[in-house]
């Protein structure tokens, strides 16, 4: 299927600005025939990307600043013409006088409503074919499929690659009869042809609008499990098991939502995809109505650690369906608001279905990632200078998830300030089904959300002009620092805060304000705890404030403690302070994003972890007590919270891994017994003193005693290295581990296993226990090897830990050596998993050993050598770590990278790989931007000298028509030729003109099919483009060399376009001929019979109002 070739045709219907001339997306396309209202046209293709032009881009740099200087620059340059309609076509000008075209001239496309008056609309359809499948869809191992890269679906149709641009689509896939055609809308049905072999027409329609980027497609030799009336799901056949037991919660999922929003799902069905791993860029790639997923996250009912995963990662995808694709963002400012409603919308799926403790404890964890990122431009939710730096890019990487969980923040924020009830009001009025029409825009903008909010949540507009303006048109996040004293007499607590930005100054305007109040929380000795609004968000620097304690001296006696300084239950008997209370906390229902530092006694914050039964209270103490001095009273608390079955298991395995970090000094190796003698009394044999036979059935109870052999190989003796008794302990799990009896996988366990051995410090004191280690993950390689296990986990944790070990003790091991170990694994022919990892590896150890320049010369030949778009992103991103790891986090340039590399790496930038992986392509310049000192972001890079896509837009269409008029005769009786001649022509098919809506047709042919593959095709896309864009540009150039000058009509120029006229004549004669020739063989070769859809009424979509483009699509593919 790798050797296949797209032919197809789209028709448009647009309407034509004052200039005549059209702009449309297309890449990798070669368009062999434009016609507009049936009429031959003329068209002009410039390619985003030509290796012509490649050869010429050449940039020496000596050092890292003017790397990432000129990296910057290509970057930009790139994406800014990437924006740029490329294939224009010359329509007739609308009829006007020419006073009102000189006055009002207009050089972009823009859809206005058809019911205007003195429109010009025109009807444009376009034959064209797809050679060479490299980015926007992809052809391997008879699976056919397409992504959702940024501007990227003008790859395999021309189209209007703009989010502004929408319209409602019909589509046709004709395939082999073993083949399934999967796309957007709903399947209306299916015709299976009389032809030999037979091929099965699919039949699409999409009744909502919207932009190219959401359409998708696969094909393959699908498994199909149909779920409920408007579910399906679809795998290769050989994962049919695992796909029925991952989506056995989906239709729970589907209809929460729809309860939720009350309203049933706005595309009619949906359908979930999954193809091989090492195939999909990601490992999710949305479209309308439906989702290609990567087969990595199906699991079959034996495994329990890709559960939470997945389940999440689908129910996001579904809500994206609703948030994104059916309401979508009115400008680029507002697409922060469409994401942010998607993860709101699968929080609730998180609260519902894995409980309120996961909810709460994953965004106490992104609040907290959120405040030690945003402090600069990149990470600003609603900015048109963020936007325009970034280009589309603030989606990718470290910055776009931390823009997502700031996203759903400020909306979790808005929810706390209206309640829960308020909010879901908004959420249901925003995708409620408009009454007009069915083919309405559904749009929504900030301004618009901000309305709903103080329409239902009767929040002040003040409150949410300050409020959008703080958290939504801005970085930074409030830093507050809170300490106490206690006042006995008067029963007061005194509270000084220091308030603080985690942006610096530079970043964020001074006269922002963060409105609200935030609550501090009394916990009294009585067991009742108050809440006191009164820390205002903004405010002087340093303030004080007061907070009444409602605990009397009676209660106070009740609970055993007087003014004798009797020791309370729970508080240090040491102390010399009489508190009236257990402990405080500030913020606790997380009202807030925002980083807050309170200081109190170590016994309040035992207090706060053994009785607060809050996932987040519990986190932060055990996050505070593992920073402070340990004593054996932190020790014993972490250990009996360990313990405690009742709390929630991530929060205990915090407190695990904090028992690891005690200090010999204070503790005497206390955390190491407590993790040992924990695991034993749940998975010890009294009697034997050996390990029972694994019980996965408590989930919980299964993932704390998986992580306890991890904290148990984090413990570090006086020499900092591992006691011998967490060595013999982790090789003793793995030799007597015993999966007999047990209906759930081992293998995540066993991996964890290895892991944890990667983990551990070989000295003096446990050198001679380093051959065991080595023989058991050689062991459990070659088990892995005959019983392959569950995306190959087993293998890959061994070669992490092999390489962790290996650098731990470089100076004893030869790096010779550990690479001719780690090599074989990368073999093209093996597991995809495997490769990557090896590949990662090796990497980690030319870092360690060579330093950053010889593992980035690694890295770009490995770069070369991977064959799939999602190793290449996987490989880059490392890379980007390793950078990050060298420079220690600080922003000093990393100085011992060869001028050599560098221009290399920016080569690298500039190759047709990089412009097929949008993804390889901005970490390539992330990299390059870190090895500079600078942050990963487009974000404040230079545009000086840099043209804006319009510009570029408005020159090319100038040289377009201008080069128009000097050749109209010839192109018309040129084009007409290649209509009689087209290899296209298919009076078989029916042309469907219904407004607002598109219709794709894709058949798949073999060697013998009735399409002609002579290269005539290629000769016709050449003589008008390629050919002519060189002698264009030499054109423009002389011109504007004659400008400068003064001597425009200069005579050189006259006479070098009288002779470039002369050469067109003879390419055009000299290709009408070889056509005139191809249609004879084309005629004495035809055997075959085209399929012809029906053509009833049923297959015609109603007419409706134009909204953006009228498009039909047809696809062919045919083989080599």
């Amino acid at each position: 299927m790798d050797k296949r070739i797209i032919y197809g045709f789209t028709e448009l219907q647009i309407v034509v600005p004052d200039n005549g001339i059209i702009g449309l997306h297309a890449d990798n396309l070669v368009i062999h025939n434009v016609l507009v209202d049936g009429e031959p046209a003329r068209f002009q293709m410039y390619p985003h990307y030509d290796e012509l032009q490649d050869k010429n881009r050449q940039c020496f740099v000596s050092s890292a600043s003017f790397a990432a200087q000129a990296a910057g620059s290509v970057y930009i340059s790139t994406l800014e013409y990437e924006c740029v309609p490329n294939l224009l076509v010359m329509c007739s000008r609308n009829e006007k006088s020419s006073s009102e075209e000189k006055g009002q001239k207009q050089y972009e496309n823009e859809l206005q409503p058809l019911n205007e008056s003195k429109q010009n609309v025109k009807l444009v359809h376009i034959d064209y074919s797809v050679e060479t499948a490299e980015t926007g869809i992809h052809f391997e191992n008879n699976v056919l499929h397409t992504d959702n890269q940024l501007r990227r679906s003008g790859c395999w149709f021309p189209c209007m690659d703009d989010s502004t641009q929408r319209c409602c689509y019909d589509m046709e896939f004709t395939v082999a009869s073993n083949l399934v055609a999967i796309s957007t809308g709903n399947l209306l049905f299916k015709v299976l042809s009389n032809d030999d072999p037979p091929r099965t027409t699919y039949v699409y329609r999409l009744n909502v609008p919207v932009t190219a980027s959401w359409i998708s497609l696969a094909v393959a030799s699908f498994a199909i499990f149909a779920d409920h009336d408007n579910l399906s799901h679809f795998c290769m056949p050989c994962n049919l098991p695992k796909l029925q037991n991952t989506v056995e919660f989906f239709h729970s999922a589907f209809s929460h939502y729809e309860e939720y929003l009350k309203t049933s799902f706005p595309l009619g069905s949906y359908t979930q995809v999954f193809i091989p791993t090492e195939m999909a860029i990601s490992s999710m790639s949305l479209g309308a109505s439906m989702t290609i997923f990567s087969s990595h996250l199906l699991f079959d009912d034996k495994v329990i650690d890709q559960v939470i995963e997945t389940r999440i990662k689908l129910a996001y995808a579904l809500a994206r369906q609703w948030f994104g694709v059916y309401i979508t963002a009115e400008s680029s400012n507002d697409e922060w608001l469409l994401d942010g409603l998607a993860w709101f919308l699968t929080n609730s799926f998180v609260k519902k279905f894995l409980g309120h403790n996961e909810a709460r404890y994953r965004r106490y964890k992104e609040n907290y990632a959120v405040c030690k990122v945003d402090d600069s431009g990149a990470t600003i939710l609603s900015s048109s200078a963020a936007y325009q730096n970034l280009h589309g890019t603030q989606c990718i990487g470290l910055y776009g998830k931390i823009r997502s969980w700031k996203s759903v923040a400020v909306l979790k924020m808005l929810e706390k300030q209206m309640g829960p009830e308020s909010f879901r009001k908004i959420l249901q009025t925003i995708v409620l089904p408009s009454p007009e029409t069915n083919h309405s825009l559904r749009t929504l903008s900030t301004n618009e959300f901000r309305h709903f909010a103080k329409k239902f949540g009767n929040l002040d507009r003040s409150f949410l002009k300050d409020f959008f303006n703080s958290w939504v048109g801005c970085c930074g996040c409030p830093e507050l620092r809170m300490g106490y004293s206690y006042r006995k007499r008067n029963i007061m607590i005194k509270l000084a805060t220091l308030r603080g930005c985690t942006a610096p100054p530079e970043s964020r305007e001074s006269n922002i304000e963060w409105p609200g109040m935030m609550s501090i929380r009394v916990h009294d000795i009585d067991g009742m705890y108050y809440d006191h609004p009164i820390l205002p968000m903004y405010g002087d620097t340093l303030e004080l404030f007061e907070i009444k304690c409602h605990s009397t001296k009676n209660s106070l006696k009740s609970v055993g403690y007087d003014d004798g300084g009797v020791a309370l239950p729970g508080l240090h008997k040491g102390s010399d302070v009489v508190s009236q209370f257990f402990w405080l906390r500030a913020d606790p229902e997380m009202e807030y994003l925002a980083e807050i530092h309170f200081y109190q006694p170590v016994q309040m914050w035992l207090n706060q972890l053994s009785k607060d039964k809050d996932v987040v209270a519990e986190a932060q103490a055990i996050a505070v007590l593992e920073t402070l001095p340990l004593s054996f009273s932190v020790v014993n608390a972490l250990s009996i919270f360990l313990n405690d079955s009742e709390a929630f298991w991530r929060v205990r395995i915090e407190a695990a891994v904090a028992l690891a970090n005690t200090t010999i000094k204070d503790t005497d190796l206390a955390g190491l017994i407590h993790l040992i003698e924990f695991y034993k009394s749940r998975r010890f044999d009294a009697y034997i003193r050996l390990p029972k036979p694994n019980d996965f059935s408590d989930f919980a109870e299964h993932f704390v005693l998986e992580a306890i052999p991890n904290a148990i190989a984090m413990v570090r003796a006086a020499d900092k290295k591992s006691p011998p008794e967490a060595v013999k302990f982790i090789l003793k799990l793995l030799k007597y581990n015993d999966n007999t009896g047990n209906p759930f996988s081992d293998v995540f366990w066993i991996a964890a296993l290895v892991q944890s051995m990667g983990e551990l410090e070989f000295g003096k004191q446990n050198i001679f226990l380093l051959p065991s280690v080595l023989k058991r993950i050689d062991h459990i390689i070659q088990l892995d090897r005959f019983n392959p296990s569950h995306n190959a986990i087993l293998t890959t944790s061994c070669i992490r830990t092999l390489t962790q070990v290996a650098m731990k003790l470089s100076q004893y091991i030869n790096i010779d050596q550990v690479t001719e170990l780690i090599n074989p694994f990368r073999d093209l022919k093996g597991r995809w998993f495997v490769r990557i990892v090896a590949s990662k590896a090796m990497l980690d150890l030319q870092f360690h050993y060579n330093g950053i320049d010889a593992a980035l010369q690694l890295f770009m030949k490995f770069i070369k050598e991977e064959p799939t778009f999602r190793g290449q992103k996987k490989l880059s991103v490392h890379m980007s770590l390793l950078c990050q790891i060298r420079g220690g986090g600080s922003h000093d340039p990393v100085d011992d990278v060869k001028a050599g590399t560098l221009n290399a790496l920016i080569h690298l930038l500039q190759t047709r790989m990089s412009f097929n992986n949008m993804f390889l392509r901005h970490y390539i310049f992330c990299i390059l931007q870190i090895l500079a000192g600078r942050a990963p972001t487009l974000f404040g890079v230079s545009r000086d000298g840099i043209r804006c896509h319009t510009e570029i837009l408005r020159e090319l269409k100038s040289i377009f028509a201008e080069y128009y008029q000097e050749n109209k005769s010839l192109v018309i009786q040129n084009l007409s030729i290649q209509e009689q001649n087209s290899p296209l022509q298919d009076d078989t098919v029916s042309t469907v003109r219904t407004e607002s809506h598109q219709k794709m047709k894709i058949k798949f042919k073999s060697s013998n099919g009735n399409v002609s593959d002579n290269g005539v095709t290629k000769l016709k896309f050449k003589s008008l483009s390629a050919l002519y864009a060189p002698q264009i540009e030499r054109n423009k150039e002389q011109k504007n060399e004659n400008r400068g000058s003064g001597e425009e009509k200069d005579s050189d120029y006259n006479v070098e376009r009288k002779r470039m006229k002369i050469e067109r004549q003879e390419v055009e004669l000299t290709e009408s001929r070889m056509l005139a020739s191809s249609s004879d063989q084309k005629e004495k070769q035809e055997t075959t019979k085209e399929v012809t859809p029906p053509t009833t009424s049923e297959t015609r979509p109603p007419d409706a109002a134009v909204t953006g483009s009228y498009r039909k699509i047809r696809f062919i593919l045919k083989e080599r």
